[in-house]
């Protein structure tokens, strides 16, 4: 049955929540208790489920004990934990793919482990030491994927096959988030890298908030909902105002709550629905009370943009959408 504003899972992302502690303890060795203080004030927000941001906790290096303690804590809240969302742990990072492939082996099994529906990778590294002196990090440049680079490109597309296919045999999605200069940094590119993965269960987080906040010129986001929409299978939701003044060369953007941005998500999510969208969708904010903002963002989706009744016309999707158990039609198409 199609989704519908009521029902449909949205998760909170736990981009405000640190990886330690006021003490410095890893918040992966932390007492369980920390645990569910995080996922009740996540609860307590409004929301049922939660995107395991592993900014926070790493559910691929969890023990198999810690990860079981992990998935009775969240049942205890009552709390969902849909998607786990790996961020900055490129497989093709010079000096250290190997190791984030393995971590991204581990996320996968971790995510099987707790039921999850949707693993989120993608190709973004860490912000460098500049982008960390500024108040917003993406105001100065980061990382670049080597453009025109074939064996590059060549490496991604088999490290994410080989992944996709893992997450295939255990009945997972895997979604590749959209980010600024890399090769998921452009609409043709970030499709042309799906398709060249060519697994069903293999789409696209279409994060366009991570395009259309960068301090130069952008694609048109219209354009980009059209191209990437039909093969997303899930998504990264966030806003942010921005001014042009091209005489002059100036470009500025700020977090924005999603109804006040520059994305019209009302239209945007048009253009899903009639591409067969059915993803679970993720709120996400930078700054200031980033929960709370997340939550309204989740108000202003059930309350204006999602539909309120079944029956609504849905088109096709290019890749599997939620629980379609997309196995064996993954394994068989490479």
């Amino acid at each position: 049955m199609a989704y519908t504003a009521e029902n449909w899972p949205i998760t909170a992302a736990l981009l405000q929540f640190p990886g330690t502690d006021a003490n410095g303890v890893n918040i992966n060795d932390a007492d369980a208790s920390v645990w569910a203080e995080v996922l009740t004030e996540v609860k307590e927000a409004g929301f049922a489920n939660a995107d395991l941001t592993d900014s926070w906790v790493r559910p691929g290096d969890l023990s198999g004990e810690r990860l079981a303690e992990f998935k009775r804590t969240a049942d205890a809240v009552g709390i969902g934990v849909p998607v786990i969302s790996a961020i900055r742990r490129s497989v093709i990072e010079e000096g250290n793919w190997e190791a984030n492939l393995a971590y991204s082996h581990r996320t996968i099994d971790a995510a099987a482990e707790l039921g999850c529906e949707v693993v989120s990778f993608g190709l973004h590294q860490a912000i460098t030491a500049e982008q960390q002196k500024q108040l917003w990090f993406w105001t100065v440049e980061g990382y670049k994927d080597p453009a025109g680079n074939k064996e590059a490109w060549g490496n991604a597309v088999s490290r994410l096959r080989e992944l996709g296919r893992h997450a295939a045999e255990v009945g997972v999605l895997l979604s590749l988030e959209m980010y600024e200069d890399t090769y998921l940094g452009t609409a043709d590119s970030s499709v042309q890298l799906v398709q060249d993965i060519g697994l069903s269960n293999v789409g696209l987080n279409p994060d366009l908030g991570n395009l259309i906040r960068v301090h130069r010129p952008i694609e048109d986001w219209r354009e980009m909902v059209a191209k990437t929409l039909p093969y997303s299978n899930y998504w990264h939701m966030k806003n942010y105002i921005r001014d042009e003044d091209m005489a002059r060369d100036s470009y500025v953007a700020m977090p924005a709550p999603m109804e006040s941005g520059l994305i019209n998500y009302r239209e945007a999510f048009k253009v899903a629905l009639s591409v067969g969208f059915q993803g679970i969708l993720c709120t996400e904010h930078y700054g200031g009370d980033g929960l709370s903002v997340t939550a309204s963002n989740q108000d202003y989706l059930r309350r204006q943009v999602l539909p309120k009744a079944e029956g609504y016309a849905l088109g096709t999707s290019q890749v599997a959408q939620g629980r379609q158990q997309p196995s064996a039609a993954a394994l068989a198409s490479v």
